[in-house]
């Protein structure tokens, strides 16, 4: 199928491809230069703890990215960049409103919620679409008919 981005293969693909970029970038950040990370940030107590999850976030992006380049975005690829992005913003907001850690990552929570709305959306748009190319041709075209006559108000002809 080669759609657009309206729930279908070419909109997911497109998202896991942004969405793995940007962990990506995010997760290499704290691992190649920390200094400015925590700049940005604010002081991390546990430098090995930063890296591991930067770590795991260049994992995930990765998996995203090669996901989309194959035009292999399945469900379970999309629970993994929806999951994670619903878990980061979570911590964002939890603990980013209380002070415990920086402002500046109520802003990440924001892009994550984005994330996984994203995530939501093009995959009930998925879900509708394969579930709509999975009828009978004759119920599909019978279905179709019907829906025009109702649109415009005139009785399908037999």
């Amino acid at each position: 199928m080669d759609d657009d981005e309206s729930g279908s293969p070419r909109g997911l693909e497109r998202l896991a491809w942004a969405q793995g970029c940007f962990f990506a970038a995010t997760g290499a950040w704290p691992i190649l230069h920390r200094r400015s990370f925590e700049a940005v940030t604010g002081p991390k107590l546990e430098g090995w703890l930063l890296k591991t999850v930067g770590a795991l976030l260049v994992a995930t992006g990765a998996t995203l990215i090669q996901a989309a380049r194959r035009r292999r975005v399945t469900p379970e690829v999309a629970l993994l960049g929806a999951g994670t992005a619903a878990v980061l913003g979570a911590v964002d907001f939890r603990y980013g409103s209380t002070g415990r850690i920086s402002p500046v990552y109520l802003a990440d929570g924001v892009v994550e919620s984005a994330i996984v709305a994203g995530w939501l959306t093009l995959g009930r748009r998925a879900s509708a679409a394969r579930a709509a190319s999975s009828r009978p041709a004759s119920e599909r075209s019978s279905r179709s008919a019907s829906e025009r006559s109702s649109r415009s108000g005139s009785s399908p002809t037999p």
